[in-house]
C-alpha cells in the first residue's frame, strides 16, 4: 500500500522547510550583530540570547523541531529529510537578497542538484511497509 500525502502533511513539510530556513537566517543576522564568540567565552554566548534576531531564530527552530517530529511520526526519515531539501533554495535566496551574501554559481548548482534528487525520493512511499510483528507466544511456539 502506497502512502499518500494529504494537504495537511504537505503543510507540515512546508513548515519544516520554512522554519528551518528562516530560523537559520535569523540566527545569522543576530550573530553578525553579536560578533565572534568562542566556547571559552560562555558569557558572550549567553549575552547573544538577548539579541531579538537570535531569540526569533531560536523560536523558529523550536517550531522546526515540532514540525519535524510531526513529519517523522507518519513518514520515514529517508523521505522527510530529502522532501524538505527545497529549504536549501530558500536559504540561498534569503542569503542573496536579504543578507546580501555572494552565492557562487557552484553553490547554486550544488543546491539545484540536491533539490533535483528530491524528485527521485518523492516517487516512492512515504513510509516503509513492514510485515506484522509476531506475538511472543506464536514466536515461542515455533521455536519449541
Amino acid at each position: 500500500m502506497k502512502h499518500t500525502l494529504t494537504f495537511r502533511r504537505y503543510l507540515v513539510l512546508l513548515a519544516v522547510m520554512l522554519t528551518a530556513s528562516v530560523g537559520d537566517t535569523f540566527l545569522s543576522v543576530g550573530m553578525k550583530q553579536v560578533g565572534p564568540v568562542s566556547l571559552h567565552q560562555l558569557v558572550t554566548l549567553l549575552h547573544a540570547l538577548r539579541n531579538p534576531w537570535i531569540m526569533a531564530g531560536i523560536l523558529l527552530l523550536i517550531g522546526f523541531f515540532a514540525s519535524y517530529l510531526t513529519a517523522l511520526s507518519w513518514a520515514d526519515l529517508t523521505f522527510v529529510l530529502p522532501s524538505t531539501a527545497f529549504g536549501y533554495v530558500v536559504v540561498e535566496l534569503l542569503s542573496t537578497f536579504w543578507l546580501h551574501e555572494h552565492v557562487s554559481l557552484m553553490r547554486w548548482l550544488g543546491v539545484l542538484l540536491v533539490v533535483a534528487g528530491v524528485g527521485f525520493v518523492s516517487q516512492g512511499p512515504s513510509l516503509t511497509e513492514h510485515a506484522p510483528a509476531q506475538t511472543t507466544e506464536k514466536a515461542l511456539e515455533k521455536v519449541g
